[in-house]
């Protein structure tokens, strides 16, 4: 899928983690395998230069990752901002779903999947969040923001 060399490294830590799903990797990747939402094909473990997407849909270039209690931090929201900036670079828009979503309402997880997939355009960057400005890195987002 990757349009660019990836490292050897990169591609050997993806395989890796494709071996060692989370709780809700796992569950999110029972809707998206062999084409169960609406046909869409997703990979999950994706390299993309110095990263690793958790899914990746090559037809709507649309990442998907989950997020965890680690992404609260100032410091992860940062980090994620500029990997989502890198993937936008790169032509991917990126849908970042809190694990807890993905645990307690899968059915959601899915519809804001569909729904990134069927937008024309890509949502804008903005500033991540500061945890003190009371939104947080699990709150929901619109598709496609980063």
């Amino acid at each position: 899928m990757p349009e660019h060399k990836v490292p050897l490294e990169k591609r050997r830590f993806a395989k890796d983690q494709r071996a060692m799903l989370t709780r809700a990797e796992a569950a999110l990747w029972t809707v998206l395998r062999a084409g169960r939402l609406n046909g869409l094909k997703f990979k999950r473990q994706v390299p993309f230069g110095r990263y690793v997407a958790d899914f990746a849909c090559a037809e709507h270039r649309l990442i998907v990752e989950l997020d965890g209690e680690l992404h609260g931090t100032e410091e992860r929201a940062q980090a994620d901002f500029e990997r989502d900036a890198w993937f936008r670079e790169q032509g991917f828009r990126t849908l970042r779903l809190p694990n807890d979503l993905v645990l307690g309402g899968i059915e959601l997880a899915a519809e804001q999947i569909l729904q990134a997939c069927s937008s024309p355009s890509p949502g804008r960057l903005r500033r991540p969040p500061s945890p003190s400005e009371g939104e947080g890195r699990g709150g929901n987002r619109s598709p496609g923001s980063g």
